[in-house]
Protein backbone atom coordinates (compact mmCIF):
# COMPACT_ATOMS: atom_id res chain seq x y z
CA UNK A 1 0.00 0.00 0.00
CA UNK A 2 1.50 3.32 -1.10
CA UNK A 3 0.27 6.53 0.51
CA UNK A 4 0.90 9.83 -1.25
CA UNK A 5 2.54 12.54 0.83
CA UNK A 6 1.42 16.10 0.17
CA UNK A 7 4.31 18.52 0.26
CA UNK A 8 2.32 21.74 0.05
CA UNK A 9 -1.27 21.81 1.28
CA UNK A 10 -3.92 24.51 1.00
CA UNK A 11 -6.47 24.10 3.79
CA UNK A 12 -10.00 25.03 2.69
CA UNK A 13 -12.94 25.54 5.07
CA UNK A 14 -15.70 23.31 3.65
CA UNK A 15 -18.36 23.07 6.37
CA UNK A 16 -19.16 23.10 10.07
CA UNK A 17 -18.98 19.96 12.21
CA UNK A 18 -22.75 19.99 12.71
CA UNK A 19 -23.27 19.79 8.93
CA UNK A 20 -21.99 16.19 8.89
CA UNK A 21 -24.00 13.53 10.77
CA UNK A 22 -22.24 11.52 13.46
CA UNK A 23 -20.99 8.19 12.08
CA UNK A 24 -22.05 9.26 8.61
CA UNK A 25 -21.09 11.40 5.68
CA UNK A 26 -21.98 14.50 3.69
CA UNK A 27 -20.98 15.90 0.33
CA UNK A 28 -19.39 19.27 -0.38
CA UNK A 29 -18.32 20.78 -3.68
CA UNK A 30 -14.92 22.38 -4.12
CA UNK A 31 -14.53 23.95 -7.54
CA UNK A 32 -15.75 21.19 -9.90
CA UNK A 33 -15.07 18.30 -7.53
CA UNK A 34 -17.53 16.58 -5.17
CA UNK A 35 -15.88 15.56 -1.89
CA UNK A 36 -17.35 13.13 0.63
CA UNK A 37 -16.64 14.03 4.27
CA UNK A 38 -17.09 11.44 7.02
CA UNK A 39 -17.55 12.09 10.74
CA UNK A 40 -16.47 8.77 12.24
CA UNK A 41 -17.48 9.86 15.75
CA UNK A 42 -17.23 6.32 17.21
CA UNK A 43 -13.49 6.62 16.56
CA UNK A 44 -13.21 10.39 17.06
CA UNK A 45 -11.87 10.73 13.50
CA UNK A 46 -12.70 12.62 10.30
CA UNK A 47 -11.98 11.54 6.71
CA UNK A 48 -12.53 12.87 3.20
CA UNK A 49 -12.57 11.12 -0.18
CA UNK A 50 -13.82 11.72 -3.66
CA UNK A 51 -17.60 11.27 -3.78
CA UNK A 52 -17.49 9.33 -7.07
CA UNK A 53 -17.64 5.55 -6.72
CA UNK A 54 -15.35 4.26 -9.49
CA UNK A 55 -17.27 0.99 -9.84
CA UNK A 56 -20.38 2.41 -11.55
CA UNK A 57 -19.30 6.08 -11.81
CA UNK A 58 -21.97 7.32 -9.36
CA UNK A 59 -21.64 10.26 -6.93
CA UNK A 60 -22.71 8.31 -3.85
CA UNK A 61 -19.84 7.58 -1.46
CA UNK A 62 -20.90 10.30 1.00
CA UNK A 63 -24.05 8.21 1.60
CA UNK A 64 -22.10 5.00 2.19
CA UNK A 65 -21.82 3.10 5.45
CA UNK A 66 -18.59 3.60 7.40
CA UNK A 67 -16.96 0.99 9.59
CA UNK A 68 -13.70 -0.84 10.28
CA UNK A 69 -12.12 -3.95 8.82
CA UNK A 70 -9.32 -6.39 9.50
CA UNK A 71 -6.97 -6.94 12.40
CA UNK A 72 -5.83 -3.31 12.23
CA UNK A 73 -9.43 -2.00 12.34
CA UNK A 74 -8.77 0.02 9.18
CA UNK A 75 -11.55 2.61 8.62
CA UNK A 76 -13.59 2.01 5.47
CA UNK A 77 -16.62 3.18 3.52
CA UNK A 78 -18.98 0.92 1.56
CA UNK A 79 -20.73 2.17 -1.58
CA UNK A 80 -24.46 2.30 -0.75
CA UNK A 81 -25.45 0.63 -4.05
CA UNK A 82 -23.00 -2.19 -4.80
CA UNK A 83 -21.18 -2.53 -1.46
CA UNK A 84 -17.65 -2.10 -2.84
CA UNK A 85 -15.54 -1.05 0.17
CA UNK A 86 -12.69 1.44 0.19
CA UNK A 87 -10.05 2.33 2.78
CA UNK A 88 -10.58 5.81 4.20
CA UNK A 89 -6.80 6.00 4.74
CA UNK A 90 -5.37 4.96 1.36
CA UNK A 91 -8.40 4.85 -0.96
CA UNK A 92 -7.59 1.23 -1.88
CA UNK A 93 -10.53 -1.00 -2.78
CA UNK A 94 -10.89 -3.58 0.00
CA UNK A 95 -13.31 -5.75 -1.99
CA UNK A 96 -10.54 -7.29 -4.07
CA UNK A 97 -11.27 -5.20 -7.16
CA UNK A 98 -8.83 -2.98 -9.04
CA UNK A 99 -10.37 0.36 -8.00
CA UNK A 100 -8.90 3.29 -6.09
CA UNK A 101 -10.46 6.46 -4.69
CA UNK A 102 -8.74 9.73 -3.88
CA UNK A 103 -8.40 10.65 -0.20
CA UNK A 104 -7.82 14.06 1.37
CA UNK A 105 -6.42 15.15 4.74
CA UNK A 106 -8.94 16.66 7.16
CA UNK A 107 -8.49 19.08 10.06
CA UNK A 108 -11.18 20.08 12.52
CA UNK A 109 -10.65 23.34 14.38
CA UNK A 110 -13.41 24.14 16.83
CA UNK A 111 -16.59 23.58 14.83
CA UNK A 112 -14.96 24.15 11.42
CA UNK A 113 -13.95 21.35 9.04
CA UNK A 114 -11.04 21.93 6.65
CA UNK A 115 -9.90 19.73 3.76
CA UNK A 116 -6.33 19.83 2.51
CA UNK A 117 -5.81 20.21 -1.23
CA UNK A 118 -2.44 19.84 -2.93
CA UNK A 119 -1.15 23.19 -4.21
Amino acid sequence: MEVAVLTSVEWVLVCKTYDVPQNGGACVKHHDEQIAIYNFSRRGEWYATQNLCPHKQQMVLSRGMIGSTGDTCEPKVACPFHKKTFSLLSGECLSGDDYQIKTYPVQVVGDEVFIGFEK
